[in-house]
Parts: structure tokens; C-alpha cells; sequence
């Protein structure tokens, strides 16, 4: 069974659809609002955090170090759900969003306060700490923070995604779960937008902001009551057992969820769509920096500008905008026409909508590296974002339906699993890629010492925002005629090429398993679950 909505399948008008959703399901919409608004008011700017310079407040971790964390937050955060899914169908979902938000909260402090905290760590001033890049003991703070923050996600996402499945009206998931994109996406837009004033001011101001926005999500678990769940399909022992019997319900819970996940269409389906995620998540992990480094945004600066009349004036980073308003664009189109989009895909087979949203992240993933020019990139991002709204929440509703009954919370959690298969793989590989062939100060010392000549000791010794201006000093040009003479030598929009020849293998995989999925459909229409 595919999940999804058979060709010529009538549909309910879409007001009518919305007006059907009960209040639980609104206001769990709500908490994943608030959620996101403080994840990606972070996320989108902390990998330009995790490499900045000492001198201008940052850790300047490497992009290979910056990988490192994204690795173990991809792995942490996709994964763990595939035990907390099946923890949050049998212990509560209310009790599992409050844990949640706890870690979080913990983690987002931790993070923002590493450089302090490391230096306490060694009695020395922050200053001091800072002498090697990285600091001594910044990387391993940070790095804890981070792994709090993606346990905090792990443990919040299956368990607010359980309840909206739960109280999810039948026959209507493509729009409920179009509308839960939509706002993850209406956070996701919000957050980032406000973090670039917070870090202007001062990069201790977004992590204070991201603890704040999450921490709104203890007040509607205060009235918010628990829905009834379906019948525990895990076969374990009722709420009013003793603790060694609830301990064993743990163990039993955590067993059958790693068995379940292998059963051949979850886990097939899962390494197949992986490829996607992969692709996607550059977005976010390397997007940032190839912005930062490399885009040209004045020009829509200049159009920008001319909405101060309104009472709008644009965040400048030298002249351009900061790489996360930039990125928010995707959020913004989402926030727009997240539902419109899952009205339309309301109309296909799940896996033939995902197939078509693949196919088109796939052709913008491979723009991005082909101009320098903002406006194109922002074109890039656009078009990015419209295959994302017809793959990505379709995936969600394609694990509901193979659910079987009391699984909802588990095969959501499933659902991250396949986001960690390719993130976690794509981060090392972007870390690397980024850090030989796309930093920009990193190709500009490569450049001093093999083409201009220059001692390599000494160049290595430079503060890294004193690296470009050498650089323009020794050509005899200014630092935007040095920058493009690194562009035009050393071509790093190329790594974007590969992303979208993994994105592609995900495509051609993905279609195959959707050939094999209607065969056995076909053979075993009543039983589904056989094979799901």
C-alpha cells in the first residue's frame, strides 16, 4: 500500500478539509511553531559561528571539526528517535515534549557559553583560552551542547509528530501533514530572520533567544490534554505497573523498535531516500559558508532598500545580506504554500509525488554553483523549495499510512532515521569538500603559497581576516578583484555537482523501489503490512 492519494481519487474542497481538524491538533502545530522558531534561529547561522574568526568572537572551529558536529548531531538526532518514537506511543505524549524541551533548553546554553565554560576548564581568560584554533577545550563544550540540543530534538520530534498522527481526521493526512510542514516552516522562517539582528548585537543574544523561544512550550502542555492513543501494539504491561515492570516495558519497547525498523519497505525505503537528505541538508550545513564566502547580494540589497518607507532596513554582512535571510527565503515559500502543496500532491501516489519533488531539488542543488550573482541563488533556493514542499512532508505521511495501529510515534520516528542516513554521511563529505576546495581564506592561502610564492609558515600564521587582505595586497587589486581571481581559478561552485549527482542516484533508487512496492501491492492488497 502506497499511503497516498489514488489518481482520481475526489478530494474534499480545502477549507473544508481545515475546518475538520480538532484543537489538539492546532495547538501541537502551535508547539512545533515555537520549536523550530528557536532550532533554525540557530541552525541556519551556527555553521558561520563554528568557523569564525577569534577576533571577531567565535571558536574558529575547522570546517572538517564543523563536520564532525554535524556527523554526531545528524546521528544523535535522526536516530535516536527510533527508540524514542516507540517510547513516546507507550509512555505519553505529553510527558515526552516536556523532557524534550528540558534538554534543549540545556543545550542551547551549553553551546552559547562554550568559550566561558571552556576557559573556566582552564583557568585562563577567554582571550587566552583562544590562542589555538579551536581552543583547547571550546570544541569539546560546544560539541556536548550540541549533542544535548540533537538528543532534545530526537526526543520532541516523534513525540509532538505521534500526537498530530493520532488526532489526524481520516482521509485528510496529505493536507494535515502539508499543514504541519507548513508550519515547521513558518518557525523556521521566523527564527533566522531575528537572528540576524541578535548576533550583530552580540552571537550570546541568538543562543539566549533560542532558550527563551523554546522554552514558551511549557505553557500549553499545562491544559493540553493527552489524546487517547491506540491500542499499545508493543504488548506491554499497563500505565499502573511497578517500576521493575516498567523498566522491562523500556526494554521491550527499545527491542521491537530497532526489529521493526528492519522490516523490508521501512528500511528500504529509509536508505533509498537517504540520497535526498544528503542533498538537502547542505542547505543548511554548507550554504551558509558558500554564501558568506562567495555570493554577491548588493543588488538585492539595493531592491531591498527600497522598502524603508516601511519601516524595513536589511541586516548588511560587508555590504551584503547575511547568509541566513538569504536561506530563509526557502522558509518563507514554505510558510506560504506549504497546505496549497499538499493539496496538490493530495492527488498523487506518495512515492510519484516524492519522485517529481527529488527530480526538482535536484536541478536547483546543481544551480547553486553556477553564478556568483545573489539574485540567482535566491532563484536557486526558490525552486529548491518548491521540490522540497512535494518530497519532504510526503514522506511523513507515507510512514503514517504504512503504520500499523499504536506504531504512529514509532514510524514517524522512523522517518528521522532516513534524514540521519544522509545527513550524517553528507556532512563529512561536505566538511571536507568545503574545507580543501570551497573556503574562501583557505584557497586564498593555498594561493599565496603555491601561486604567488609566499613563505608558507608565514602565511599560515596570519589571523584569518587578514588572510584576504594579503592576498589582494600581492595581486595589487582590492579584496572583491582577489575574491573572484579564487573563484575563477579554483572553481568551488563544482561541489555542488556532486551533491545533485547524489540526489539523482536517490531519485533512480527511489523509483525502482516504487516499481517493486506496486508489484506487491498488486499481489497482496489486504495485507500491506506483510511487507510495510
Amino acid at each position: 500500500m502506497d499511503g497516498g492519494s489514488s489518481p482520481g481519487r475526489k478530494q474534499e474542497p480545502l477549507l473544508q478539509q481545515l475546518a475538520s481538524f480538532p484543537g489538539t491538533f492546532w495547538v501541537a502545530n502551535w508547539m512545533e511553531v515555537v520549536e523550530r522558531f528557536a532550532y533554525y534561529g540557530l541552525r541556519t547561522v551556527v555553521p558561520i559561528y563554528m568557523v569564525l574568526a577569534h577576533e571577531l568572537g567565535g571558536p574558529e572551529f575547522t570546517h572538517t571539526q564543523k563536520a564532525q558536529v554535524f556527523l554526531w548531531w545528524a546521528m544523535v538526532q535522526s536516530f535516536l528517535p527510533v527508540f524514542t518514537g516507540g517510547l513516546a506511543d507507550r509512555f505519553g505524549y505529553k510527558l515526552n515534549i516536556a523532557v524534550a524541551t528540558t534538554v534543549k533548553i540545556v543545550g542551547y546554553l551549553v553551546m552559547g557559553w562554550a568559550i566561558d565554560l571552556a576557559s573556566m576548564k582552564t583557568g585562563l581568560s577567554v582571550s587566552e583560552h583562544l590562542g589555538a584554533a579551536g581552543g583547547e577545550w571550546t570544541y569539546p563544550v560546544f560539541f556536548t551542547g550540541a549533542m544535548l540540543l540533537a538528543a532534545g530534538t530526537a526526543i520532541f520530534k516523534p513525540g509532538l509528530q505521534g500526537m498530530i498522527g493520532t488526532v489526524m481526521p481520516k482521509g485528510r493526512e496529505a493536507v494535515g501533514w502539508a499543514v504541519f510542514y507548513q508550519m515547521v516552516n513558518v518557525g523556521g522562517f521566523i527564527g533566522p530572520f531575528l537572528a540576524a539582528y541578535m548576533r550583530i548585537l552580540d552571537w550570546k543574544y541568538v543562543f539566549l533567544f533560542c532558550t527563551f523561544g523554546i522554552a514558551l512550550n511549557y505553557i500549553p502542555l499545562l491544559f493540553l490534554p493527552e489524546p487517547k492513543r491506540e491500542t499499545d501494539a508493543f504488548g506491554t504491561s499497563n500505565a499502573n505497573a511497578g517500576f521493575l515492570e516498567k523498566a522491562s516495558d523500556f526494554l521491550v519497547v527499545v527491542g521491537k523498535s530497532i526489529a521493526e525498523f528492519f522490516r523490508p519497505r521501512v528500511f528500504f525505503f529509509s536508505i533509498t531516500f537517504a540520497g535526498f537528505w544528503l542533498m538537502f541538508y547542505q542547505l543548511f550545513d554548507i550554504l551558509p559558508n558558500f554564501i558568506d564566502d562567495w555570493v554577491d547580494s548588493r543588488a538585492i540589497v539595493a531592491g531591498l532598500e527600497s522598502l524603508t518607507w516601511a519601516g524595513f532596513t536589511p541586516v548588511l554582512a560587508n555590504g551584503n545580506l547575511p547568509p541566513e535571510w538569504m536561506i530563509n527565503f526557502n522558509a518563507l515559500l514554505i510558510s506560504l504554500f506549504a497546505f496549497l502543496m499538499g493539496w496538490v500532491t493530495g492527488k498523487m501516489r506518495s512515492l510519484t509525488a516524492m519522485v517529481v519533488g527529488i527530480g526538482i531539488c535536484v536541478v536547483s542543488i546543481y544551480a547553486l554553483g553556477m553564478s556568483l550573482d545573489g539574485w540567482w541563488t535566491l532563484l536557486a533556493i526558490g525552486v529548491f523549495s518548491i521540490g522540497e514542499m512535494t518530497a519532504s512532508p510526503t514522506k511523513l505521511r507515507y510512514m503514517a499510512s504504512i503504520a500499523p495501529p499504536g506504531k504512529k510515534g514509532l514510524y514517524l520516528g522512523y522517518a528521522n532515521a532516513t534524514v540521519g542516513m544522509g545527513w550524517s554521511i553528507g556532512s563529512v563529505v561536505a566538511g571536507h569538500l568545503y574545507e580543501d576546495g570551497g573556503d574562501k581564506v583557505n584557497l586564498a592561502r593555498k594561493h599565496l603559497v603555491e601561486v604567488i610564492g609566499q613563505d608558507s609558515t608565514t602565511v599560515e600564521a596570519l589571523k584569518k581576516t587578514d588572510v584576504m587582505p594579503r592576498l589582494a595586497d600581492a595581486i595589487g587589486a582590492d579584496v572583491e578583484t582577489a575574491q573572484r581571481l579564487l573563484w575563477d581559478t579554483y572553481d568551488p561552485g563544482s561541489m555542488w555537482l556532486i551533491f545533485a549527482i547524489i540526489g539523482g542516484c536517490s531519485l533512480v533508487g527511489l523509483r525502482i523501489f516504487d516499481h517493486f512496492v506496486r508489484r506487491w501491492d498488486a499481489l497482496h492488497p489486504r495485507v500491506p503490512e506483510k511487507l510495510g
